[in-house]
């Protein structure tokens, strides 16, 4: 099954999810008082890179946050899996599990298949990032199909302070049609 990029400039899929610690979380809907989101899907428990990236992000986190911009997480893994995993890099941002084949297929992600039970039992999304504007519009998207190609998180956050600037008028980029 093939699944549809999300353009960047469209509106960001309304899409709920199961919340670890009880609730839901709903992606695209910044909380706290910020007004830009940023969705990071990981791979799930089986993906130590994943682990790494994580704990990246909560050292991150404040310098997201100075920007508006909420930071949320979430994986297919099911609760179990994401509680162990989580438990490792113990982050301040709320984080989501159970995303499922059809939502992962609404955001464009790419879909792989366990190489092994050992690996994990069930389809999960490859790596994706979703920055999500004021206006509900994906300012900024990052798909890999593979856990070593994501953006560098220090990175990531200089382009969003660039874009978030006023003085630099920065559109969003990558909206002309081929």
């Amino acid at each position: 099954m093939s699944s549809q990029k999300i353009p960047a400039g469209s509106r960001f899929p309304a899409i709920t999810v199961s919340k670890l610690g009880g609730g839901d979380l709903t992606l695209g809907a910044p909380q706290d008082g910020h007004d830009w989101q940023m969705i990071v899907v990981y791979r799930g428990k089986h993906c130590p890179m994943c682990t790494s990236y994580l704990k990246d992000l909560e050292v991150l986190l404040p310098e997201f946050h100075a920007l508006g911009v909420d930071v949320v997480a979430v994986s297919a893994d099911p609760e179990t899996k994401a509680s162990d995993q989580i438990a490792l890099v113990q982050p301040s941002y709320p984080v989501g599990y159970g995303l499922s084949l059809d939502q992962m297929h609404d955001l464009g992600l790419y879909v792989s298949d366990p190489r092994s039970a050992e690996e994990t039992d069930q389809p999960f999304a490859e790596p994706g990032i979703f920055v999500v504007n004021a206006d509900g519009q994906v300012q900024v998207t990052d798909i890999s199909n593979a856990p070593f190609a994501r953006p560098d998180l220090k990175t990531l956050l200089g382009g969003l302070r660039f874009i978030r600037n006023p003085e630099n008028n920065y559109p969003i980029r990558g909206t002309r049609a081929a």
